[in-house]
């Protein structure tokens, strides 16, 4: 009973600490946004934690086809091994934005690492790009309240989402995730997929799969794609006039 009791209360700290600090629809979400007030049948789909090829590729060439516009949360380690990819991701008017340079739950740990994580990001996607994001996103969703108001004082505002599906870590059935996120979707909402895997690659032939499902039936249901900034009436970039406002 002594040890039922002590897996009782850890898997309730760790209930309890996940709702406060990592749920979209946690306490701390009026600070860091999951999606934008209910209206027109407005959607923002996002990608995290790549680039990651060919996954990247294959999911721009269906957004491409289709005429959507997305927002990419890249890893900074990431950029540097693809930085063609990501710079075709600005030429078809996509929006980048800042998931890190390394993707590692550690860097929550130490005083700084993460902000230094975010500086160095920025000037890789600067390099890059030629522009530095104003969105931002931290791994797995993590909103120490700390965390978000260093991110603001950087002028970078904080987006986090609904993941379409929660096991998609796992890479079920894209058919079945793309029909998960579909039916989800609410006017306001952002969606989460990942091209990546945790800053590290990985296969994500599925995902591909379950974009291309999530795009056709919101398609089919009247949605409309627009990037996170134009949903919520940011900025995309910093020092850019005119990249904020929804439309």
């Amino acid at each position: 009973m002594i040890v039922l009791g002590a897996v009782l209360l850890v898997v309730a700290f760790g209930g309890a600490a996940y709702w406060l600090l990592m749920a979209p629809f946690g306490p701390t979400a009026r600070t860091y946004p999951h999606r934008a007030p209910a209206g027109d049948k407005v959607v923002a789909l996002t990608f995290d934690d790549g680039p990651n090829e060919p996954y990247t590729s294959e999911i721009l060439d269906i957004l491409d086809d289709r005429g959507v516009k997305a927002t990419f949360f890249h890893v900074g380690q990431c950029v540097e091994r693809h930085p063609d990819v990501v710079r075709r991701v600005i030429a078809a008017g996509h929006v980048v934005g800042n998931h890190s340079l390394s993707h590692r739950f550690g860097t929550y740990l130490r005083p700084g690492a993460y902000e230094r994580e975010v500086e160095r990001t920025q000037q890789i996607l600067t390099q890059v790009t030629g522009r530095t994001p104003a969105l931002a996103r931290t791994p797995w969703l993590w909103r120490h309240p700390g965390l978000l108001r260093m991110l603001r004082r950087r002028d970078l505002h904080p987006v986090a989402g609904e993941f379409g599906h929660a096991l998609e870590v796992f890479q079920p059935s894209g058919v079945r995730m793309g029909r998960r996120a579909v039916a989800k979707t609410r006017p306001g909402s952002i969606l989460i997929f990942h091209d990546g895997f945790d800053g590290h690659g990985g296969n994500r032939g599925e995902t591909v799969r379950a974009v291309r499902e999530t795009v056709d039936g919101l398609l089919q249901r009247g949605y409309k794609f627009v990037t996170v900034d134009k949903l919520l009436g940011v900025s995309a970039y910093q020092g850019l006039a005119g990249t904020a406002g929804r439309k």
